[in-house]
């Protein structure tokens, strides 16, 4: 008896997880995708495919200084934070999609290149972060990160001296 209690659970488990792994759209799946290779641009700094990912229109809502628009100030604006930052690593956590948004919990690291942002050269910085991502026709047109209070005060505490 328990033998059969045992291998029905086991199958209705097994059901269940197979059911959440599939439910996931293609279009969900393709922008996950497209998310994470943005994100993976960052550690390497080769941001020459971006324009295969981010759409020429898009809006990156988490610029350094407010809202950037348009591919080619988004790529530099990239290009920006590459120069000042070294080492760049980004651990996704957990992530969601559907067929217009990602949301990415990540934990991203770096160590200053030139003093900025509150930080020295040579300081080693982390954060969690949540980037959402809202896609069209296959290409992120609107982009926003939310960090962690914390770790912005952190980031903000030698200026507070």
């Amino acid at each position: 008896m328990k033998k059969l209690v045992f291998a029905t659970m086991f199958a209705a488990v097994c059901c269940c997880s197979y059911g959440q792994k599939s439910s996931m759209s293609s279009t969900a799946q393709k922008n996950l995708a497209a998310s994470r290779a943005v994100a993976k641009m960052f550690e390497s700094g080769d941001f020459s495919k971006v324009g295969d990912y981010i759409a020429a229109d898009a809006v990156d809502h988490g610029g350094m200084s407010g809202d950037v628009k348009g591919l080619d100030n988004i790529k530099a604006s990239f290009a920006q934070m590459t120069g000042m930052m070294t080492d760049m690593k980004g651990e996704i956590v957990k992530e969601l999609a559907d067929d217009e948004y990602t949301f990415q919990w990540m934990k991203q690291s770096s160590t200053m290149k030139v003093d900025a942002m509150g930080m020295k050269a040579g300081t080693k910085n982390s954060l969690d972060a949540i980037e959402v991502s809202r896609f069209s026709n296959g290409k992120i047109v609107e982009h926003w990160t939310f960090i962690n209070a914390a770790d912005a005060m952190k980031m903000m505490q030698p200026n507070m001296k």
